[in-house]
């Protein structure tokens, strides 16, 4: 189901608990209301359709997918870049990696690895900042 975009700073400034296997159907909302942005949108985390739990959803080159639980446990090659989002107006300047290794779940709620570069790190680790309270 498409929900709305929340826009409340206090809220989304909130730190995310561990998702479990009873936040699959946030996982689909998720991604349901990441395709109805796509025009605009590349990355939703879960608080920005309200909902307090680790997941995020994104573009990764043309396929979507879904992390529970993902944190970032390796970084090289900082820079500066300028995002937007849909919960914020405007765009800000913030640190991003060229390369991230992500520990994440799958939605059967097993523990992956997988290194990301480029445009894709740099979406996910603006997502991950949402499950961590940090707004850009």
């Amino acid at each position: 189901m498409v929900k709305e975009i929340v826009k409340d700073v206090i809220f989304l400034s909130q730190k995310a608990e561990k998702a479990t296997e009873e936040d699959l159907p946030v996982a689909e909302d998720l991604l349901d209301t990441l395709k109805a942005h796509k025009d605009g949108c590349v990355g939703m985390a879960a608080n920005m359709i309200g909902v307090g739990k680790r997941i995020i959803a994104f573009d990764n080159q043309g396929e979507y997918m879904i992390l529970f639980n993902p944190e970032i446990v390796k970084k090289s090659q900082p820079y500066e870049a300028e995002e937007g989002c849909l919960s914020l107006t405007g765009t800000r300047k913030t640190k991003r990696w060229g390369s991230i290794k992500v520990q994440y779940q799958t939605p059967q709620f097993q523990t992956r690895y997988k290194t990301f570069t480029g445009w894709t790190a740099q979406i996910i680790q603006h997502e991950i900042d949402h499950c961590e309270g940090i707004l850009i």
